[in-house]
């Protein structure tokens, strides 16, 4: 079984879309866990009416934090009340191919060695090409989305950490690296982000050299400072 963890803050606009894709996948053997993060909109109404009309035998599970604590916390949360051998922590404004979980889960079987696959993805109509997976660029720059199909045997037991705002998943996959796990890419398009989330403030990597000045790119460096010190790296 597949555990879908979606944390969520303010995104009653965007959830039930990536509901629908996940009761359209192809594999229908999950489980939903949805946290609500302290959102300040209407997320627990919207939920409600769409999982009211929702005819399914699988698990569906709404968790409520007090305050905003942010998506590490809420994963870690969702996490604690799983129950799949599979994890996949997905974001609320996603919308996943049909397939999606079916090819995740056929190429772990086949690849026994890999401990999550992952894959291309769409951000609008933009294409985040990923390539196959090489421990050596994995410790240069973050390249793997969250959204990648995690074996729970494999999965750290330290979490996601709570204290990262920024490249909370190439955190999560370095800590993976570090204890012998790595990854397996699968050469499709498995699924769309809705511009507006975090990923929002990517920008070109012509921006990165010729503009250090701008506030952007100063935040995104003190980022990669900060989880390079993590994990010991140059």
């Amino acid at each position: 079984m597949v555990s879908i963890i979606i944390p969520v803050y303010n995104q009653a606009d965007k959830i039930k879309k990536t509901l629908e894709s996940i009761a359209k996948q192809s594999y229908q053997n999950y489980e939903v866990i949805i946290v609500n993060d302290g959102s300040k909109d209407n997320l627990e109404e919207v939920c409600a009416a769409y999982l009211k009309k929702l005819e399914t035998n699988n698990r569906y599970l709404f968790l409520n934090q007090a305050s905003n604590q942010g998506a590490p916390a809420a994963r870690n949360r969702g996490f604690q009340e799983s129950r799949g051998e599979y994890l996949l922590f997905c974001d609320a404004d996603a919308v996943l191919d049909p397939q999606a979980l079916e090819y995740m889960i056929a190429y772990l079987d086949s690849n026994p060695s890999a401990s999550y696959a992952y894959s291309s993805f769409l951000w609008g109509k933009k294409m985040f090409k990923l390539t196959n997976f090489d421990p050596d660029k994995l410790r240069r720059q973050p390249y793997i989305h969250t959204m990648s199909l995690i074996k729970r045997a494999d999965y750290p037991a330290s979490g996601w950490d709570e204290n990262i705002k920024k490249f909370q998943d190439w955190d999560l996959w370095l800590t993976m690296l570090a204890e012998g796990k790595i990854g397996v890419f699968i050469p499709q398009v498995l699924f769309k982000i809705a511009p507006g989330g975090t990923i929002s403030s990517w920008l070109p990597s012509f921006v990165y050299k010729l503009f250090p000045f701008l506030p952007a790119v100063k935040k995104y460096k003190e980022a990669m400072r900060v989880i390079k010190n993590k994990h010991g790296l140059s």
